[in-house]
């Protein structure tokens, strides 16, 4: 297929790119490297720099690549963030979004692969979270991403617009060439994995005083080479739908630390913090739904082999992508 990845050069959208250009899929993506970075486009795919923000340029690079289907990645994605300046995600997330299907629309694509999130559910009523549950986001950036949604269904109804929605949990991890580097750093393990390069002093866990085995947060982590098979899956979807996306396992803020220790050999400093306003104990994803109607599979459920494949990436890209 051809497949226009928006967002696809960013930490997620670049390794679906390579995973899809692995398949014998034509790629082109679509980013405007605020977020992204330009190393971290695949040499095999076209790239073209723009922003959704301008509806004109995003409408001509559909006519002009004329795909069959679309990831859409491009979001602003800090929950801290969104706290302080929810306009920034209200008009990324849903007003460019909408920018994103009008031009689709406009061009005659009709299928979307759209990246969302478990922070649409708020503190769950009960874990694993499976799509059942009530969806109550409480910060900007979950309800941002559940008006997406929302969104998504009625141009499904009305411009038969076939979509899947991955919600996802904690990604993590690298494949050989693509790995996680953010200009603003809040994912836990590459914050260790930059104290065992000696790049940060210390690592900082935000309460050690939950109702866990070891008193700190419990999330899924999910590794992002699943992640993206899970969205190569869902260009396959036979219907619009919703999915939870997670390994259904859980490990604590202190294993991962842990982890990241025996991996890398290294000494990593720790400092204890209060918790942070709306951080719940357990995030943790219930798959059946994913696994039972695309046959989904998740290869990593150690978070061991997880860190291995980030510590690979950062070593050799100790800087990142340095741009």
């Amino acid at each position: 297929m051809k497949i226009l990845v928006v967002g696809g050069a960013g930490y997620i959208g670049s390794v679906c790119a390579e995973l899809l250009l692995d398949e014998g899929h034509t790629v082109c993506i679509f980013d405007n490297l605020s977020e992204g970075h330009r190393r971290a486009v695949d040499s095999r795919a076209e790239f073209i720099e723009g922003d959704l923000a301008a509806i004109d340029g995003i409408q001509a690079a559909l006519s002009s690549f004329q795909p069959e289907a679309v990831m859409h990645f491009a979001a602003s994605a800090l929950v801290p963030e969104s706290m302080t300046h929810p306009s920034k995600y209200f008009r990324n997330n849903i007003a460019n979004g909408l920018n994103l299907l009008d031009a689709m629309l406009a061009t005659g694509v009709k299928q979307l692969v759209f990246s969302s999130t478990c922070a649409i559910f708020g503190p769950p009523e009960r874990v694993p979270i499976d799509e059942t549950l009530p969806q109550r986001p409480i910060n900007p950036y979950g309800e941002s991403k559940l008006a997406f949604e929302k969104i998504l269904r009625w141009y499904g109804e009305i411009h038969e617009l076939r979509f899947v929605a991955l919600r996802y949990f904690n990604a993590a991890g690298a494949s050989e060439k693509f790995g996680e580097e953010h200009r603003v750093e809040t994912h836990l393990i590459p914050n260790v994995l930059q104290v065992a390069l000696g790049q940060k002093p210390h690592v900082e866990i935000y309460g050690t005083d939950y109702d866990t085995p070891d008193g700190t947060c419990i999330r899924d982590y999910i590794h992002i080479l699943d992640l993206a098979r899970a969205h190569i899956l869902a260009l396959k979807a036979p219907a619009s739908e919703f999915y939870n996306l997670g390994t259904g396992g859980g490990t604590s803020v202190r294993e991962v630390i842990e982890s990241c220790r025996k991996i890398t050999g290294r000494e990593i400093r720790v400092v204890e913090k209060p918790r942070r306003p709306g951080d719940p104990a357990r995030l943790i994803a219930a798959s059946e739904k994913i696994q039972r109607e695309l046959g989904w599979r998740p290869k990593f459920q150690r978070i061991d082999a997880i860190i291995e494949s980030a510590w690979r990436w950062h070593q050799k890209f100790p800087n990142g992508y340095g741009d």
